[in-house]
Parts: C-alpha cells; sequence; structure tokens
C-alpha cells in the first residue's frame, strides 16, 4: 500500500471514524486512500472553514477525535478561523495538511508556502514525515498529541511524494499500533482543601467553571458548593459544551463586557476558577479594566484547564457540602407568545417547542443573549458555542454534532452576519442528510458592532446609519441560498410562524433552513 492508505488505516484502527475533507491535487492519494479505507466516514465540505468546524463540533460530542484533510497552506489558512475556535474549545484535532513532494519545494511553485509556521500557530505539535515507512508511526504519535489533556490540534503535514511512496502499517511485528489517552491529571488534596477553607471563611465568593464541569456531574457539585456556602456560580463567557434544561442545576454564564461582569461579581472577595481562566475582559476599551476581578478581591485557582475539573468540583463538594443535594432546575416552558418576532420573543418559542434530547448550537451574538435563561426548564439539551469567538461556527460545529449524534435532533441557531461565512455548510448537511434545522436570526445588520460602537465611544455619528453595518442593501436572501444548496427553506416573521416550522422541521428527516426575521437591536 502507499503512504496515503497506510496513513489512514493506521488511524483508522487507532479508533478515528471520519475525516472531514476539502482536498486538492496534492491529497489526491489521500481521496483515493479514503475510498480503499471503509472503515473511515469521508465527508465533503466545500470550504475548509467548514471542515475544520465540522471536525471540532465532532470532538464536542462523540468526546474523541476526527482527522481533516487540508489543501496545502492557504487549505490550512482557509480553515484555520475554526480551528482557533477548536483550540479555544480544547477539541482534539488531527489535522492532516497536504504539500508538495519534497523534491518539488524547491522551485518554489505558486501553492508553496510556511505550512508548520502557520500550523504552529494553534498551539500543538506538527510532524512530517519523511518517508513512507515513517508515516504509521507518525499518524500514531499525532493522535497521542491530539488526545494529550485537555485536547489539541495535532497537525501532520503529508508530502504528495510520501503519499505515493509505498508505506506499511504495523509496529514491525505485524500488529496494529494503538493509542491509549493519558489521564486526566488529578487535582492534588492540598489544593482543594485549601478552596474549601476559603469558602468556610464565610467572605461572598464566585465559582467560575468552565470546559468539562460543563457536564450534569459538574453542573450537580458546583449546585451542592453553592446551597452550602452561598458562592455565586457563573459559566464561563463561552462553553464548549454544556448540559443544560430540566433536571439540572442552571447557572448563568459571564457577561460579555466588562461591566456586565464587574456587577455579577460586584462584593466577592473570592474568585474561584475550575477549567477555565480567572475572568478577563474579551475586548479592550478605554477606561475599563482588562482583569474583572473585583478590586481588593483574591483569585483562586482550584483546577487548571487540562486538570480533573470535575473530580476537583467533586471533592470541594464533599468537604463544604457533605449531605447537601444539588438544585436542579424543574420542567417548565415559555408560554408560547404571539405576534412578531423580536429579541424578547424568540427564545421563549425556543422554550415552548425544544424537543428532548437535542444538541443545541448557538451561535446568536447579539440576539440570543435570551436563550440560556428561557430554556433552563425545557427538555435536557446539550449546548455548543464558539468558543474563540472567531465567527461563522455555527453550522460547520451543527455538521459535525449531527455526524457524531444521528440519532438527536441538532439545531443550529445563528446570526446572519456568522451564516454567511459558512453558509456552504448548508450543501454538505444535504449531502449527508442530517437532521439539523438551522435557524438564521436575521436583523440585517452587524448588531452586535452597534453595541461595541456604544461602549467604545467611537465618536458623536450613529451606528445605526453606518453603511459599513448595515446587512440590509441588499436582503440577503437566506431561504433562496439554502434552495441553491439543496436545503428546504421558509422564513418566518412572528412566533407562530417560528414555532410551527420548527416543529414541522424537526419532525421531517434531513436538513431545514427557518429565516427568523427580527428588528435591529434599539
Amino acid at each position: 500500500m502507499n503512504g496515503a492508505e497506510s496513513l489512514l488505516r493506521t488511524l483508522a484502527g487507532a479508533g478515528i471514524e471520519v475525516c472531514f475533507a476539502n482536498p486538492g491535487t496534492t491529497e489526491l492519494k489521500l481521496v483515493g486512500a479514503l475510498d480503499a479505507v471503509p472503515q473511515m466516514r469521508a465527508v465533503l465540505g466545500l470550504f475548509e472553514g467548514v471542515v475544520t468546524g465540522a471536525a471540532d463540533g465532532y470532538a464536542r460530542m462523540a468526546g474523541k477525535p476526527a482527522a481533516t484533510v487540508l489543501h496545502l497552506g492557504p487549505g490550512l489558512g482557509h480553515g484555520l478561523s475554526n480551528l482557533h475556535n477548536a483550540r479555544r474549545a480544547n477539541s482534539p484535532i488531527v489535522n492532516i495538511v497536504g504539500d508538495h513532494p519534497t523534491h518539488h519545494k524547491s522551485y518554489d511553485p505558486p501553492l508553496e508556502s510556511d505550512i508548520e509556521t502557520v500550523a504552529r500557530s494553534l498551539r500543538g505539535p506538527v510532524r512530517r514525515p519523511e518517508n513512507a515507512a515513517g508515516v504509521s508511526q507518525d499518524a500514531i504519535s499525532t493522535l497521542a498529541d491530539a488526545l494529550e489533556p485537555p485536547g489539541q490540534i495535532a497537525t501532520l503535514i503529508m508530502p504528495a511524494d510520501v503519499s505515493w511512496s509505498d508505506g506499511v502499517v504495523a509496529d514491525g511485528n505485524g500488529n496494529q499500533p494503538s493509542v491509549v489517552a493519558r489521564p486526566t491529571p488529578a487535582v492534588k488534596p492540598a489544593v482543594i482543601e485549601r478552596i474549601a477553607e476559603v469558602l468556610r471563611g464565610g467572605e461572598e465568593a464566585a465559582l467560575v467553571i468552565g470546559g468539562p464541569a460543563g457536564r450534569a456531574a459538574g453542573l450537580c457539585a458546583a449546585s451542592r458548593i453553592a446551597a452550602a456556602t452561598g458562592a455565586r456560580v457563573f459559566l464561563e463567557l463561552y462553553s464548549s459544551r454544556v448540559e443544560h434544561g430540566a433536571g439540572l442545576p442552571s447557572f448563568p454564564h459571564l457577561g460579555f463586557y466588562p461591566d456586565q461582569v464587574l456587577h455579577q461579581l460586584d462584593g466577592v472577595r473570592h474568585v474561584i476558577v475550575a477549567g477555565t481562566p480567572a475572568p478577563m475582559a474579551f475586548f479592550a476599551y478605554p477606561d475599563k479594566p482588562i482583569c474583572l476581578v473585583p478590586d481588593g478581591a483574591q483569585t483562586h485557582v482550584l483546577a487548571e484547564v487540562g486538570q480533573d475539573t470535575t473530580g476537583a468540583l467533586t471533592a470541594l463538594a464533599d468537604l463544604v457540602a457533605s449531605g447537601r443535594e444539588p438544585e436542579p432546575i424543574g420542567p417548565s416552558r415559555s408560554a408560547m407568545p404571539a405576534g412578531p418576532l423580536t429579541v424578547e420573543t424568540w427564545p421563549a418559542v425556543i422554550s415552548a417547542v425544544l424537543p428532548e434530547d437535542a444538541i443545541v448550537v448557538d451561535e446568536t451574538i447579539s440576539s440570543g443573549t435570551g436563550l440560556h435563561a428561557a430554556t433552563a426548564g425545557a427538555p435536557r439539551h446539550d449546548v455548543l458555542q464558539a468558543c474563540g469567538g472567531a465567527m461563522g461556527d455555527g453550522m460547520p460545529l451543527a455538521v459535525g454534532a449531527a455526524i457524531a449524534a444521528p440519532h438527536r435532533p441538532v439545531i443550529a441557531f445563528e446570526a446572519d452576519g456568522c451564516a454567511i461565512y459558512t453558509l456552504s455548510a448548508l450543501w454538505t448537511q444535504a449531502r449527508e442528510r442530517l437532521n439539523i434545522t438551522n435557524v438564521i436570526l436575521n436583523n440585517r445588520s452587524y448588531a452586535t458592532l452597534r453595541e461595541e460602537w456604544q461602549h467604545l465611544g467611537t465618536d458623536a455619528s450613529d451606528p445605526h446609519t453606518n453603511t459599513l453595518l448595515d446587512l440590509g442593501n441588499p436582503d440577503i436572501d437566506f431561504v433562496g441560498l439554502a434552495r441553491a444548496f439543496g436545503v428546504p427553506g421558509s422564513r418566518a416573521t412572528t412566533a407562530e410562524e417560528l414555532a410551527d416550522q420548527l416543529n414541522r422541521a424537526i419532525s421531517e428527516p434531513g436538513p431545514h433552513l427557518i429565516e427568523a426575521v427580527i428588528p435591529p437591536i434599539a
């Protein structure tokens, strides 16, 4: 077999089941190898940002990596935005980037670039097999790197001549190499005891949780701690995966703007962080602090990112809340609103109709600030967010999530400005017949930038008249674009229309798109 087939057979034998790809000439041997390795599902994306975002969504829901195949340095560049989001989500990804044959690179052909430097910006290991005989071991090492806690993007650069040369899949004795993930490091008992003493001291405290602590066990431990000590609990601003809904405790996310966070933490003397950094400003603003821990308050690290955050929270709860039970939210749905859709009413519609065991992808930006609270008592579901803040992650995340969990309904809530970046994800959804309902919140503007304008105090002009923040000239026909990609589309302007279209889309197989028209934020 050739090096390309050696690579993919090794990865498949070690547990990689899906490869998201946008190949070019230098990757054609990998394309052929995917046909020869049927145990690895090949999923085509029309744009590399769809490929990398889908790998992120898959990793979050499957709990293991997918592979990508990208075309040279420019292809890696196209995929970099959602690889950035994946890095911030600590999603494990085996990132395969094709390259020119080794003997060709010295001629500086038009697509030649410094792939290693770009890949290293993702802060994960980068490997380049020197020959086909070493591909299998490099594949195993790359997979092991991706699985290193808390998860990272490990890149393997595959020269075309290594792909087409003869390779092997074995450890020398005919055995398939295997990968065993390193256990997540535990937090030392002394650290947990020290935090327990802080909580027992009686001073006002806040507990900010992130990463794996957004799952049921972490939420329940945090709830026990809050019930016993009075500590305020917050989720990090953007979470890779949060289990949410009836039967689980629910906590608010930290706010986006510094003033919001400082209000949430007002009066706190101790800020305890678990699985996330200390609160900081997303952007800098004139005369506003960057560190959002209140003046005079101490920061305490219960668990670093990459440590066993859930185990540390559970152990802390056992120390300070022995015998206390978590305080879950009971089942409740919002009353079904009526009339025109607004930023206030559309989350209530979702609360009223959200199905059991859904996967919710939330890239609503300014339009979705009420969604988390509105769905706290809705049927239990998972929520995925774009953790790095780079726009265009929502619909690709939905692709990966739907492939990882094919029997669960996926609903992607997407701001109109974000949707345009990776709208071609709809084509992949249609091609793969994925059960995804895409809801585009269309306010025909970059509404979040209008908000930012006010916070920055840019000048005395009106952001509502600035043409660079206006997406309504001409209006974007999302319904028509969906149909062009093979996805049924509809438009909702009222709560009743949105509820009816959601119920129909969720009940029918395959992808759908609903354009939910809402007024711009004043």
